[in-house]
């Protein structure tokens, strides 16, 4: 017995990334990522809530009408982090269901539109208080196990909690 938790401990600490379930090498030269363009501007009438977790003081929503799925299988959605004072932070980003990767395009700043990262990389999702959003709509929502939604219909419905989905924990009404 001490001898396992002598080399558990001898691996080194944890983290709180996923592992990759499917050995899929995110570089691997057999999948290439299309080719995207920005969305338009935020529209609040087209924002869809969805839960995160119980103890999340902040909102969250994606925008219906920056939803889509590419045929590179990636979700790509804009995302809107509302605070309790109301500030908020709108993201264009993507999610790979296959390899629970994440990568942020671009940031909304009201006064200039669309501002693109200059270092955007596929990042492994986890389950700090940045990411567990990102997490909830790839666990929760986006992803069935490892495969992408069929189309935006479909995530749409799931999202939307509609006939389509059933939520594994029995959120939502």
């Amino acid at each position: 017995m001490v001898g396992a938790v002598s080399q558990a401990l001898a691996v080194g600490p944890l983290d709180d990334r996923r592992e990759n379930t499917l050995n899929v090498d995110p570089e691997d030269e057999i999948w290439k990522e299309q080719g995207y363009e920005m969305p338009g501007a935020p529209d609040p009438a087209n924002y869809v809530g969805f839960f995160v977790n119980a103890t999340a003081t902040s909102q969250f929503f994606v925008d219906r009408s920056h939803l889509s799925v590419g045929e590179d299988g990636i979700v790509r959605y804009v995302l809107v982090v509302r605070s309790p004072s109301g500030a908020e932070s709108v993201t264009f980003e993507g999610i790979r269901c296959d390899t629970r990767e994440r990568r942020l395009y671009a940031s909304w700043h009201a006064q200039g539109g669309w501002a693109p990262l200059k270092n955007s990389s596929w990042q492994l999702m986890g389950q700090s208080a940045y990411n567990r959003p990102r997490a909830a709509l790839a666990e929760d929502y986006f992803c069935d196990g490892n495969a992408p939604p069929r189309d935006k219909k479909a995530a749409l419905l799931r999202l939307e909690g509609g006939a389509e989905y059933t939520d594994p924990r029995k959120r939502m009404p």
